[in-house]
């Protein structure tokens, strides 16, 4: 059918008749002045796509009726311009698609039709660790390493990249996803088959949300969604709320945008945003660069909501310029926004929509801080941090406890490093990072580390040999600048070499510690810290041998290093003493924001961001090298340990199972509140005793070669034994951390993949307890993957992180939520009685189902399926089953 809004549709340009687009201010409707600029988006795409089956006109409706029925509960379909991948997920995306090739096949359908229709890029970042340091080869050793470790991985993706249509593969070395996106990859305004649109985004990542800041709309999902998305599906969204944040002010000249963006992310969490979307205005929006708004919008999954949308301004005008865009297409950027009503103008409060709620910020009430030890929404002022980090020492074990007794607090190891004597404490700074796209996007923070460690090496500070430190920026554009300005061979006095071009330390591929380090830590039982300017610190995922892990701008990250503890009041006390005996303190090398600006104006420019993008598909030359297959069907070598045949679609059939009764099932695990995907599903390192471990080692691998769980995502046997393997995972059966459960049958303690076997030998179904916020975190496909193939049925918990429920959904894992009031301790339930959970034959979204426990007892819970299409999904098995029917038929 055609799309009865055509009657919108007109030149941009009278000159270029085929170039069109749907004229939003034509529709002459009163209410679409009123909405927030990031419903716009939805509607202008819900108009472009509307064709009365995927898309309807009623959707169109509900969009512009925003304001009466945001709280409705009202489902509308968003097909996005593109998606973005990178490799941790994207490699498990790219195994799907050869699987489902091989199943449309078997079904009797052209395996060619699954391809992608939305374009894809496919960022190659999460691979690369810091294995080496502190010396001039890091860089080249390091990637030489990463090729050696993901070789077979890298043929994989090529493969694909060559198999799929409408998929681009960015090759490792250069940058992390979210910077690239920002500096080259985002489009703002789509001009494709003859139509201009606003670009925007959904990806594989949560961090997704950082190109927010440019004015694109985007926000990360799970791998298992952006498939379909792929494949032409539209996402299936409950219309959402938007929060307005009102900016007002100007920042202090000591204030970095890490200090506000962490302070922001403090304040969404106490409003409490999950689920909607944030977009901001006010005054103080002007005073903000897009590098700040873009890390302000990295840290969106930290504070909860879904998106953190800045509309595009003139400013945004002024970056593509300044990255490098073509002049031309920025022109009709500006055009095309401005006769559609998205271009922004935040000093105008005349053009202020119409918001769920408001909340503000004066940007001057912003001080410099840090977040931490254990998540990045516990954020502290500088000044309070020697103060806060005494405090969580004696602490109960918990967020902001380690539960040390109060004897213990001044206890120090001594311990020997390359000939020279060091003494390690509670509170010693072991890693030091200038890591993560949150803050290597951004020049003023990554010049103001410069110029800070700058003033420190003239002034006779130095950093301990012994601190594992580091600098891996988002692109090569970073280096390219801090070169030009002459900062760079400072930060390499004081070991912040360039490591490498990826996510590392931010990702928990931050390397090995010294051993005599890792053995002071264990000898003392001392809680070490690592200092990172990245944007998560869960526990055990930075490095296992730092229980404190704490958020901090790239130039404190520096004087944390030189300090070599968190134990420091720098108001009081020097950072250091030089040569000549003078105390040394932060304050007398901290640069100005002048400084800082007066240099970023001078080497930021235009011909850095084209000489190195130019050429940055083509620029590695070990990618070059892979020899890739070029078989439209992928040949599955049985031999791999990193490229296997998933079991998701084995013996799937075109005809629908009907869903049943979960009978008897025994819990696998009971958590408390905010288990992460990082707890579910480690992205981390292999620990040598584990059940994935012993996997590898069967198929002759040694320790050297087990690499990383996020480098194994494409082998499902790795990642079922990897699934509940965090070492610092808290499973209310067992009495210590550690990735254990009791098997209740046997009474034994077991590793949580073994447990699951006997249970699944034995035929019994599983599901996992939880409290708030289960599945927070990183955007992880494996953590819903994992769990479906323990044999977990259902999770009941109190909350869900809105990306890993539909991560559950889209495998068929029911996501059952605690009535209102309703949770574990109030019910009674212990985890040891076995639940049946009444699966009715007619189903509807968030409906009421019974359980019954072996013990008599009988409550209720909501299922999660929180629309028709998500009902669809369960009844297909997943997603991914529902795609291949599809294709097949």
């Amino acid at each position: 059918m055609s799309n009865p809004f055509v009657r919108i549709v007109e030149p941009l340009d009278p000159k270029q008749p085929l170039k069109k687009f749907f004229n939003l201010s034509k529709l002459e409707d009163v209410r679409y002045a009123r909405l927030p600029f990031s419903i716009r988006v939805l509607l202008e795409a819900a108009i472009r796509n509307c064709d009365e089956f995927l898309v309807k006109k009623g959707d169109v409706e509900n969009i512009l009726s925003w304001k009466e029925v945001q709280h409705k509960n009202v489902e509308v379909p968003f097909k996005p311009a593109r998606v973005i991948l990178q490799d941790f997920t994207g490699v498990p995306a790219v195994v799907d698609f050869a699987a489902m090739r091989d199943a449309v096949k078997k079904l009797g359908g052209d395996p060619e039709k699954i391809n992608p229709i939305c374009p894809a890029d496919l960022v190659i970042d999460h691979s690369i660790q810091v294995d080496f340091n502190r010396r001039s080869d890091s860089l080249q050793k390091n990637q030489d390493l990463e090729f050696e470790r993901n070789k077979e991985r890298f043929e994989f993706l090529k493969w694909g990249s060559q198999a799929f249509k409408n998929m681009r593969i960015i090759p490792p070395g250069s940058g992390i996803i979210h910077q690239v996106n920002l500096e080259y990859l985002a489009r703002v305004v789509m001009d494709q088959d003859g139509y201009y649109y606003p670009d925007s985004v959904v990806g594989t990542d949560s961090h997704t949300t950082m190109i927010d800041g440019l004015g694109v709309l985007g926000w990360g999902v799970g791998g298992i969604e952006a498939e379909a998305v792929m494949l032409g599906q539209p996402i299936s969204m409950v219309l959402p709320e938007v929060v307005g944040y009102k900016l007002l002010g100007n920042p202090q000249p000591l204030v970095t945008s890490t200090d506000i963006v962490l302070t922001i992310t403090k304040h969404l969490r106490q409003v409490g945003v999950v689920g909607k979307f944030v977009e901001f205005f006010g005054p103080g929006v002007a005073q903000l660069s897009i590098a700040d708004r873009a890390t302000i919008a990295n840290m969106c999954p930290e504070y909860g909501a879904t998106a953190a949308y800045f509309p595009v301004d003139d400013i945004s005008i002024g970056y593509l310029i300044q990255t490098g865009r073509d002049k031309e297409k920025v022109m009709c950027t500006k055009k095309y926004l401005e006769a559609v009503g998205m271009l922004r103008d935040f000093k105008n409060s005349s053009q202020d929509p119409d918001f769920t709620q408001v909340v503000e910020l004066d940007l001057h009430t912003v001080v410099p801080c840090c977040s931490g030890p254990k998540r990045p929404q516990d954020k502290v002022a500088v000044s309070d941090m020697k103060k806060d980090f005494e405090t969580c020492l004696g602490a109960k074990q918990g967020f902001k406890g380690f539960q040390i007794a109060p004897d213990r607090h001044n206890n120090v190891v001594k311990f020997n490093f390359e000939g020279c004597d060091f003494e390690l404490g509670h509170g010693s700074v072991v890693i030091a990072a200038i890591t993560s796209c949150t803050n290597t996007s951004n020049p003023s923070v990554m010049l103001g580390a410069g110029l800070l460690a700058k003033k420190a090496v003239e002034a006779g500070l130095t950093v301990k040999p012994y601190i594992k430190t580091s600098l891996s920026p988002g692109s090569g554009v970073v280096t390219y600048y801090l070169r030009e300005s002459g900062v760079m061979s400072y930060l390499s006095q004081l070991g912040f070499d360039v490591v490498g071009y990826g996510c590392m330390t931010c990702i928990g591929n931050s390397g090995p510690l010294p051993e005599s380090v890792v053995e002071a830590i264990t000898q003392g039982d001392l809680v070490a810290v690592g200092v990172l300017s990245g944007n998560r610190n869960f526990e055990g995922r930075v490095h296992p041998n730092t229980r404190a892990n704490y958020l901090a701008s790239p130039p404190l990250v520096i004087a944390y290093a030189i300090a070599g503890t968190i134990r420091i009041d720098f108001e009081k006390e020097p950072l250091g003493i030089n040569a000549s005996g003078k105390k040394i303190f932060l304050k007398d090398i901290w640069p100005t924001r002048n400084d800082i600006q007066a240099v970023e104006r001078q080497f930021v420019i235009p011909g850095m961001f084209k000489e190195v993008y130019q050429k940055i598909e083509t620029v590695n030359e070990s990618w070059n090298a892979l020899d890739a297959p070029s078989d439209k069907l992928y040949t599955w070598n049985p031999k791999s340990t990193y490229i296997k045949s998933p079991p998701f679609f084995d013996g799937l059939t075109l005809a629908l199972q009907t869903p049943k009764t979960i009978e008897e099932a025994y819990v696998l695990l009971s958590f408390g509140d905010s288990v992460t995907t990082d707890h579910i599903s480690p992205a981390g390192n292999i620990a040598r005793n584990s059940p994935a471990a012993r996997y590898l080692t069967s198929r002759g691998l040694t320790p050297r070669e087990f690499n990383s769980y996020g480098s194994r995502r494409g082998n499902d046997a790795v990642m079922a034994r990897g699934t509940f393997a965090n070492i610092r995972l808290v499973n209310k059966f067992i009495d210590k951390q550690g990735p254990q459960t009791v098997h209740f049958p046997s009474g034994e303690t077991l590793d949580v993949f073994d447990a699951a076997e006997r249970y699944k030998q034995a035929g019994h179904p599983l599901i996992v307890l939880a409290g708030k916020e289960y599945g927070a975190g990183s955007s992880r496909d494996w953590a819903a993957k994992g769990p479906f193939l323990l044999g977990v049925k259902a999770v009941l918990a109190e909350s869900y992180e809105r990306i890993h429920r539909s991560n559950l959904v889209g495998m068929g894992v029911i996501p059952l939520q605690y009535l209102p009031g309703e949770d574990a301790g109030t019910l009674g339930l212990t985890g040891r009685e076995r639940y049946t959970i009444i699966i009715p034959e007619k189903l509807k979204p968030q409906m009421n189902v019974q359980i019954k426990l072996d013990t008599g007892k009988t409550f209720h819970a909501i299922m999660r399926f929180d629309t028709d299409v998500e009902l669809t999904y369960f009844h297909n098995g997943g997603i991914l089953n529902y795609m291949i029917r599809k294709m097949a038929s």
